[in-house]
């Protein structure tokens, strides 16, 4: 039987410092002819209107302003929609990916607690066995932290942290941005031209 489905990814975003990362991520898969469900946790909605200057009340006109153009489709599903599709593992999608991840959301996902639809879809790739991947942004890291890391890390999760790399000349704050998104599409096997590789031709030692 052909599975005539287009690729369908859920992507989750906190309220964790680097929103930009997880709105270059989706703008990517939708420029691919994805489909993105998208959850945004309210601290998500507060960082993207401090970092990235998301105003408005109306938050559907804000996500077609800045997701509108490409040629995918996105699904915004509301933090509280626990009946959602996505939580639900007969709903079929690639896989889940939580960019920029706050350690609030990484806590609740390593000890199952799926009070919202973030954690609750998060819990569903794991019981399913659909890739996970989470990005976490916070320093210092204390022994909590760790430890919820190395829980997930062992039942599969992949975690990124959201660290910069300066091997490929980065020029600009875009390069380091697409570099990471570049990184987490390498994680679930999306091939991309985000960022030059060690050892291209145009990288120099």
């Amino acid at each position: 039987m052909t599975d005539n489905r287009k690729r369908s990814w859920v992507v989750g975003i906190t309220g964790a410092s680097g929103s930009i990362y997880g709105v270059r991520l989706i703008q990517v898969l939708l420029s691919m002819d994805m489909d993105v469900h998208l959850v945004i946790s309210n601290a998500g909605w507060r960082v993207l209107k401090e970092e990235l200057g998301w105003q408005g009340t109306h938050r559907e006109d804000l996500l077609q302003q800045h997701f509108g153009a490409y040629a995918g489709s996105y699904t915004y599903h509301a933090i509280g929609d626990i009946g959602a599709g996505i939580a639900s593992g007969s709903y079929l999608v690639e896989g889940m990916i939580i960019m920029p991840c706050s350690m609030g959301t990484l806590s609740s996902v390593a000890h199952g607690a799926s009070d919202n639809l973030m954690a609750r879809a998060a819990d569903v790739m794991l019981k399913e066995g659909r890739p996970l991947l989470l990005v976490p942004r916070e320093t210092p890291l204390h022994a909590i932290h760790l430890e919820n890391m190395l829980t997930l890390s062992r039942l599969g999760v992949k975690i990124i942290p959201a660290m910069p790399a300066f091997y490929f000349h980065p020029q600009t704050l875009e390069d380091l941005v697409d570099f990471l998104v570049g990184k987490v599409l390498d994680s679930v096997g999306i091939q991309h031209e985000l960022f030059a590789r060690w050892g291209d031709h145009d990288v120099q030692a």
